[in-house]
Order: structure tokens, then C-alpha cells, then sequence
């Protein structure tokens, strides 16, 4: 049987808990953050984490724009779905239809991580057209670069075999594991967030999800439909993370080279959750530089634009 956080016990004191609500979209219960009136935000978090990874940033981002962050399927209280489902096309699909069930346009877009690839997927496929994708420390190009395919077939392994996520998630779950591996990603965050993905980890639908992303995940057919991209692509990268090497953001670029690189001096892999204000700060200024050319009256009159 496998193991699911409870929202009763695992998410009573769960961060921004007063906006979270649960739809039901492609077959799965998701857990969903809404915050906030006006243009829509959405954010996507990375594997192995949840609408938590988003908890500093949500209350400053909710005065300028309506902020919309799932729970990914399999991780923290959405439903796990079937393996093939996730995989990038098979994650974008589900968001995509939680998207529509919920009637969620947004303007902007931000993924960490393995949220960024989804959010880009989203785009390609046409299933979203916001005016922007910002990827903090977006995980874009296959893991382990030349060596992707044995980390693939190796996930898949050790995905398939029923007592590996039961094994991790009790070996993660102890809170001084959970720590080292943050501080690995080349990040020190709050002893908050420490202990809500310590929280998440003990359970092992959690981690199946984790793991059956990377032994679903292909990155090819994502950069090489890449140059076709239509909204503007900001590449936000930690100079200190040790989880997707900051080199490989000048690798997106080579293939589209309209994206932007923003170096966040000093930050890791969880730059967003070290520095809130700094993340916040770059989101509302690219909504701020296509508010300025936009021509509708509800949006040029939010309190965020350049006049106001």
C-alpha cells in the first residue's frame, strides 16, 4: 500500500494553508494554492517538492497578481497518478486540464527546476501562451548531460522495484538526511522548510513520484522543439548550484538565443525559497515590462504598473 501524506494530520499547519483548495482534473484530486485578483501567476515547483517551496514568496506575490501554485501530480497532497503519466508530455497534460478545469490563463509563468521543463512544455504544446517563462535554476537538459540514458534506465530500475521509494522515504524522512541533502543542492534554507520537506519525504507516494519522474523524463524532443518558443524565456540561475550546473543555462541559450540569464550571486538550487523578495522582485518586473506595452486599461491601472 502505498503511503500518502494526510492533509488532516501532514498539512495542519502546511504554509498558506487559508488558500489552499482541492480540484478534481484528469482523473486526480489536486491540491492547489489560489491567492490574490488580477493577472494570473502560475507556479510550478520542482521534483520532490510542493506547494511549499513557494511558502515566502505566495503572501508578497498575492497584493500584485492572482497566484495559482499546484501540488505536481505525486507530490505533496495531489494524487499519484500512473507511471507513464509522468513523464514531461504526461505531467504538461495533467496540468494542462487542471488548468482548464479551473480556468487559469496565465500571463506568466514561473518553474523551478523540473517545473520549468513542464511549464515549457505547456507553451510549445500551445496548451498555455503567457507572455513569459521565468525558470529559476530550470532543469532543461538531460540528467547527467552524455551519461542521461543510464541515469534514466537506472531510475526506471530502481522506480520499478516496490520497496525502493518505501526505502528512501524512511532514509529521508530523518530529518539530518533531509538537511544534508538541501545542503547539497548548494542552498541553506530555513529550518522551516527543512523540516516541511523532511515531512514529505517519510512518505512514499512522495518519493515514487520523485523517482518515477526521473525514470520517465526525456529532455530531448523539449530543446529541440525549444527555438519554436513563443513567450520570452528568463533563465534565473543560483551561481552556487550544485544540482543544475548554472553553465547549462548558456546551453538553452545556444538554442534559443532570445532567452535572458539572470545570475542570482551567492544562491543554490533553491534560490526562490533563500531569497524570496529577490525572486518576487524578478517576477513582478518582467509582468511591469509587459504591462508597459500592453494597450487594455484593466491591466495598465494595477497597482503594480510603472505609474501607480
Amino acid at each position: 500500500m502505498v503511503d500518502r501524506p494526510n492533509w488532516e494530520r501532514d498539512g495542519r499547519d502546511w504554509p498558506n494553508r487559508e488558500h489552499s483548495r482541492f480540484v478534481t482534473a484528469a482523473g486526480l484530486r489536486w491540491h492547489v494554492q489560489v491567492a490574490g485578483d488580477g493577472p494570473d501567476l502560475l507556479l510550478l515547483h520542482g521534483t520532490a517538492a510542493a506547494t511549499h517551496s513557494w511558502r515566502d514568496m505566495l503572501p508578497l506575490l498575492a497584493p500584485h497578481v492572482r497566484v495559482i501554485a499546484p501540488d505536481l501530480p505525486g507530490h505533496g497532497f495531489t494524487d499519484l497518478p500512473p507511471a507513464q503519466r509522468l513523464s514531461l508530455p504526461g505531467m504538461a497534460a495533467s496540468v494542462a486540464a487542471l488548468l482548464q478545469a479551473m480556468q487559469v490563463r496565465p500571463v506568466l509563468v514561473a518553474g523551478h527546476s523540473a517545473g520549468a521543463a513542464v511549464a515549457l512544455r505547456l507553451a510549445l504544446d500551445g496548451r498555455i501562451a503567457p507572455e513569459a517563462v521565468v525558470a529559476f535554476n530550470g532543469a532543461l537538459q538531460p540528467l547527467g548531460d552524455r551519461h542521461a540514458a543510464f541515469f534514466t534506465r537506472a531510475a526506471r530500475m530502481l522506480a520499478g522495484l516496490p520497496f525502493v521509494p518505501n526505502l528512501m522515504a524512511w532514509r529521508a524522512s530523518n530529518r539530518a538526511v533531509a538537511e544534508r541533502l538541501l545542503m547539497d543542492t548548494g542552498s541553506r534554507i530555513s529550518a522551516r522548510g527543512v523540516d516541511l520537506y523532511a515531512r514529505l519525504f517519510r512518505h512514499t507516494s512522495h518519493v515514487a513520484a520523485a523517482l518515477g519522474m526521473m525514470a520517465n523524463w526525456d529532455l530531448q524532443p523539449l530543446l529541440r522543439d525549444l527555438p519554436r518558443l513563443q513567450p520570452a524565456l528568463v533563465l534565473a540561475v543560483g551561481t552556487n548550484d550544485r544540482s543544475v550546473p548554472p553553465a547549462q543555462a548558456e546551453r538553452v541559450r545556444a538554442r534559443l538565443p532570445a532567452a535572458r540569464i539572470v545570475k542570482l550571486q551567492g544562491l543554490g538550487h533553491l534560490a526562490h525559497e533563500e531569497q524570496p523578495q529577490q525572486a518576487v522582485d524578478l517576477l513582478l518586473a518582467e509582468i511591469r515590462a509587459f504591462e508597459a506595452t500592453s494597450i487594455s486599461p484593466s491591466v495598465s491601472e494595477l497597482p503594480y504598473s510603472r505609474t501607480g
